[in-house]
């Protein structure tokens, strides 16, 4: 889906800057140009940099974890 529409940047590419590094809106602005025109995205954008970020600060501990 198009998450900004003045530079036609989809979920799809936010998501890979995003695994690929960017952290960080500026990052994205610079990569793929979101944000930078009407800004009616940032609020979208912002929410794939703080999944990522909650994503990434998960850890998986197994079902038989230490204190088993």
């Amino acid at each position: 889906m198009y998450v900004c529409i003045c530079n036609a940047v989809t979920d799809h590419q936010i998501k890979e800057s995003v695994a690929a590094g960017a952290s960080s809106m500026t990052d994205l602005q610079d990569q793929l140009g979101v944000g930078t025109c009407c800004g009616c995205c940032t609020d979208l954008v912002g929410s794939f940099l703080s999944a990522a970020a909650v994503s990434s600060s998960i850890s998986v501990t197994s079902p038989m974890g230490a204190e088993h």
